[in-house]
């Protein structure tokens, strides 16, 4: 872990339910869409923490499967969500490995963070964070790990491999999503010029010819790729990103989704304005519930 006298601070926060938030960000336009999402069976809604879920994903060492929202990051079991660490505004969230995340956004009330909080880094699976660069400057929305390299988006896209210093490279288009295959060769971003992708850790970009308007985008595996267009069509890709097919599957629109290998098999997860969903497949959908 690297740490600066300005920047190494770290926050271990004592909870309270009873704290008043402050949003640190505006919601996304999609994230006030109101479509059903297509599902299995008639469940009923999962509880989720927060109006607004900035990220979602699994936990390799335990399988935990965690919800980074405006207020703070969550742990999602068979009782529902439970809080984990500090009441933070989490925008961007990645999973670099077990127990070991990357994050970014807003303090709310936590005044020993700066605002925005930069790059921040938690060892202990979300308990405490530490900043490690760009306190004060910046609000990741976007970030992924690909390989020995960190690629991040607060308005320029960034590019970090001792999490201190900083490259910046140019993407035609914001991106809603990075993600990398799990080996780090292949970077996609979702724009809206078209799903652009990276061979080379974020330094140069091209479009993916024939891909779908994805809004969303995740990698299961080195081969497999599932993603979510603005309107909740759901596609998926076998050949690390190369050709895309539409599932006939439908959700709402997305606020965030992840895909992984779990011990049963691929797994997508998608988040929803009011829906944690998951996928064997891309085709058929069921809400997880507590």
């Amino acid at each position: 872990m690297h740490r600066s006298a300005s920047h190494g601070i770290r926050a271990i926060v004592a909870l309270a339910s009873t704290l008043t938030l402050v949003a640190g960000c505006s919601a996304n336009a999609d994230d006030n869409a109101a479509q059903a999402p297509t599902v299995s069976s008639a469940v009923a809604s999962a509880t989720l923490p927060s109006a607004h879920v900035h990220g979602v994903g699994r936990d390799p060492a335990d399988g935990a499967l965690l919800l980074a929202t405006h207020e703070g990051l969550f742990r999602y079991g068979p009782d529902g969500p439970t809080r984990v660490g500090p009441i933070v505004d989490l925008m961007g969230f990645t999973i670099a490995g077990p127990g070991h995340y990357y994050a970014s956004g807003h303090p709310n009330m936590v005044r020993e963070l700066p605002q925005p909080m930069g790059l921040l880094e938690s060892t202990d699976s979300g308990k405490t964070w530490t900043v490690l660069s760009r306190g004060g400057q910046s609000d990741f929305h976007t970030l992924t790990q690909a390989g020995d390299t960190l690629i991040a988006f607060d308005g320029q896209l960034r590019r970090t491999s001792d999490h201190r210093t900083w490259s910046t490279g140019a993407l035609p288009g914001e991106p809603r999503t990075l993600s990398s295959d799990p080996e780090g060769k292949t970077v996609l971003a979702t724009t809206q010029t078209g799903l652009m992708a990276s061979k080379d850790q974020g330094v140069t970009w091209a479009p993916i010819a024939g891909a779908p308007p994805l809004l969303q985008v995740a990698w299961g595996d080195a081969r497999t790729v599932a993603g979510v267009t603005p309107d909740g069509a759901v596609a998926m890709s076998v050949d690390g990103a190369q050709t895309w097919r539409l599932t006939g599957a439908s959700v709402a629109p997305p606020q965030a989704m992840s895909a992984s290998v779990t011990k049963t098999g691929l797994e997508i997860l998608v988040v929803t304005e009011q829906d944690l969903l998951s996928s064997k497949d891309g085709t058929r959908f069921t809400t997880i519930s507590k």
